[in-house]
């Protein structure tokens, strides 16, 4: 069993979101952690836990990020982590897999799926050898206990309720 460990330099967890219903925002998580092990060869015999510090939301507006950390949406006080653990990798061919686990926000637990991409092996020029993946999947943040939001003049509502979640990730093996 190989334990991988993320270069955090060349790794991101990114989201977007629909805004009043013309738009799309986007935003990122400056502080998360994700500890995955199995074997590189094989990676359906992985395990994976993501960690996610949800006072490290930044969209690029400390406005808008002060009221996503605030009792509004994640409460980032009361809930600090969210956490994402793996209950099963499914080869759907080549180099894609579909891995399943239990998505944690605010203390509520749903299932959750994402498409994740193998980018493949490499050795750096100090020779580290790095893995390479990028994953994508959409969740409903209501069902997440993240249901605030206000109707618009022209009928919709300011937060779209589903929202995009992508990632590009790099490990280390060791």
């Amino acid at each position: 069993m190989t334990t991988w460990k993320l270069d955090n330099a060349h790794s991101a967890i990114e989201f977007k979101v629909k805004h009043m219903m013309i738009s799309t925002v986007k935003g990122f998580f400056q502080d998360f952690n994700i500890s995955m092990s199995g074997d590189p060869e094989d990676i359906s015999t992985a395990s994976i836990r993501i960690s996610i510090a949800s006072s490290s939301i930044n969209t690029k507006s400390e406005q808008r990020d002060e009221h996503l950390r605030s009792e509004d949406f994640f409460n980032s006080a009361s809930f600090p982590e969210i956490t994402f653990d793996s209950t099963g990798i499914t080869k759907v061919k080549d180099d894609e897999y579909e891995v399943t686990g239990n998505l944690t926000v605010k203390d509520i637990t749903k299932p959750a799926t994402f498409h994740v991409e193998y980018g493949g092996q490499a050795t750096d020029p100090w020779g580290n050898q790095k893995v390479g993946f990028a994953f994508n999947g959409a969740i409903n943040r209501e069902a997440f206990g993240l249901t605030w939001n206000a109707t618009i003049e022209t009928g919709g509502v300011m937060v779209g309720a589903d929202v995009k979640i992508q990632g590009d990730l790099q490990f280390i093996l060791s």
